[in-house]
């Protein structure tokens, strides 16, 4: 019998966007790999059914309803996760939301939106963890950006601004952590087989697509073991960023 203790055992960690695709998928590797894990999302009644999955793995999950556009939701949050489940020593950032349509009809209020869950809910999370990761020296935070942050599609401008943008913010945020034990690392997943299609968040109102074949998506568990990976990976390794895309991405968007 195997007596190692697994590799997050004791740690807490948080997963936005965890109602449903990769950020659910994740919320169950982490579990698996040892962490109590909190889950937050908008769908009360999605979170819940996604917290009973991660316990199924025999591990404690704590599930947050909270508006990511909503800065004191995340700070009280945040508050609730440290006094239930202890200092967050992984923090993944998987929640995302779109606007989609031409640049000229596009609302102030919808690009605002976009920003606010895609970007600034990931600065903000950030800086509500980092004290306790500075403390302990140690920690991992993981970004999940999109193929779309590395090029633009049409009548998707909110998202893939939102997208790039999530690049320089971690690698800048890996740069000031990097001295204190702490890894940011932004990943680029590709076509993924979640009722968002391509894209990883909350929100569903663009992941209409279908790929064109069976190897054009990738399954969200596979995406989400490697997020595992990424923050049970040894100190010693750099690791700021990494692409993960299915064989065939033809057709796409």
């Amino acid at each position: 019998m195997d007596n190692t203790p697994a590799p997050l055992a004791g740690q807490a960690a948080l997963v936005t966007g965890a109602s449903s695709g990769l950020g659910r998928a994740t919320a169950q590797a982490l579990a698996r790999a040892g962490a109590a894990v909190a889950l937050l999302a908008r769908s009360a009644p999605e979170l819940a059914a996604a917290a009973d999955a991660v316990t199924a793995v025999g591990h404690h999950a704590l599930p947050v309803p909270c508006d990511l556009a909503d800065a004191g939701n995340l700070e009280r949050a945040v508050v609730r996760v440290r006094r239930e489940l202890g200092p967050v020593r992984v923090l993944v950032n998987a929640a995302a939301t779109d606007a989609p349509g031409p640049v000229c009809d596009l609302t102030v209020d919808a690009w605002d939106r976009v920003l606010a869950v895609n970007l600034r809910a990931v600065f903000l999370l950030s800086r509500l963890v980092i004290p306790d990761m500075t403390e302990a020296g140690q920690g991992t935070i993981v970004n999940v950006s999109s193929v779309a942050g590395r090029r633009g599609w049409a009548n998707a401008s909110a998202y893939c601004a939102s997208k790039f943008a999530l690049t320089g913010f971690t690698q800048a945020l890996g740069a000031e952590l990097r001295q204190h034990g702490i890894r940011a690392c932004v990943i680029y997943p590709g076509a993924m087989a979640t009722h968002w299609g391509t894209f990883a968040g909350e929100d569903r109102s663009v992941g209409e697509r279908e790929p064109r074949n069976p190897r054009a998506a990738l399954p969200p568990e596979m995406v989400a073991d490697f997020i595992a990976w990424i923050a049970t990976a040894a100190p010693e390794l750099v690791l700021d960023e990494a692409t993960v895309t299915p064989l065939d991405e033809q057709g796409w968007p």
